[in-house]
């Protein structure tokens, strides 16, 4: 999440698989999917992007272009198809060189295709510490945001498979978040120039440890759309609820999440299970693959696949804003 040590100074920073029900929107009568989730699946992704080979995948370095290339061959092996010519979408944005990498499921409705649903998280982080914690000195990102970017992975091979979604959904993972939310901004007013249409953004960020809570996660903008809502009704659990601090310290405005509302103005929110008491080490070298609690990250995915379903299949649109 970008440059929330701003705001916090002083801050240092199992559930049973279940089936994935879709309404069928044209009667009504729910369609029961058998998928589950694999703790392994998810581990393996989650290790690699935080792995030391990767140097904390700072944007533009080598450590993010490994990262890409990972997450290009895991949309090939999982026939996500690019959106543009190729799945890297070089930024505009960034001095350097750098790239969001984009892959999509087309819709599977003749007139709901045309929009989108957007599923994202940021692959970047911040690279190598110069100071470093006991002779550590790579910022691994475990929970920031390789456990987002693994959730939005394990989903994109669901629906790829499945092809059950009646809009389209476009996989993202930016980068450049850690610099200024520079993947996003580039992105969001590229695809407004193609007079995208976007239904909503789904954005993950920082689901690896759980929170102690009665619900399983929080958005930002909680009471901008009716997003929460609809989540809750769609899984038929208390999936989501109010978090006071994400009020506070307006984290809506943090994530990549925002550039797109900025243009789009459509509900556009970022999901989290870091609550500011459940993990002590933001931008830490400390946040590694270790510290991340696979069963909790398992269950997320789980939990969230029948309302991102759901938000891809309703005949109209539900998920609206509110202010």
């Amino acid at each position: 999440m970008k440059k929330l040590f701003l705001l916090l100074p002083f801050l240092f920073l199992c559930c049973k698989p279940s089936s994935v029900v879709v309404k069928d929107a044209a009667n009504s009568v729910p369609s029961h999917l058998a998928y589950t989730v694999q703790q392994k699946d998810v581990a393996k992704t989650l290790q690699y992007l935080a792995s030391d080979e990767l140097e904390g995948r700072e944007t533009g370095q080598a450590g993010m272009v490994k990262a890409a290339d990972y997450l290009e061959q895991f949309f090939k092996d999982n026939r996500v198809k690019p959106y543009f010519k190729s799945y890297r979408d070089t930024l505009s944005t960034f001095k350097g060189t750098a790239f969001n990498v984009v892959g999509y499921v087309e819709g599977t409705d003749a007139v709901l295709k045309n929009e989108f649903i957007i599923l994202s998280a940021h692959y970047d982080h911040i690279g190598i510490d110069k100071k470093g914690v006991n002779g550590d000195f790579i910022n691994n990102g475990a929970n920031d945001d390789a456990s987002g970017t693994t959730a939005v992975a394990e989903m994109a091979k669901y629906f790829s498979s499945a092809k059950n979604n009646k809009r389209s959904i476009l996989f993202v993972f930016f980068t450049g978040e850690e610099k200024g939310l520079l993947g996003s901004k580039h992105l969001a007013k590229k695809l407004k120039a193609q007079d995208f249409k976007l239904y909503a953004q789904f954005n993950i960020e920082m689901i690896g440890v759980p929170m102690k809570r009665d619900y399983l996660a929080y958005i930002t903008g909680f009471d901008k759309s009716n997003m929460a809502g609809k989540i809750n009704e769609y899984t038929g659990k208390n999936t989501i609820g109010f978090l006071p601090k994400e009020a506070e310290f307006q984290l809506f405005y943090r994530s990549d999440n925002f550039s797109f509302y900025d243009v789009f103005k459509v509900p556009c929110q970022s999901v989290s299970t870091f609550d500011f008491e459940n993990f002590e080490f933001y931008h830490h070298v400390s946040d590694d693959f270790k510290a991340m609690d696979i069963p909790h990250m398992t269950s997320f995915i789980q939990e969230l696949l029948p309302a991102v379903a759901q938000m891809a299949n309703t005949p109209t649109q539900e998920i609206i804003m509110l202010k």
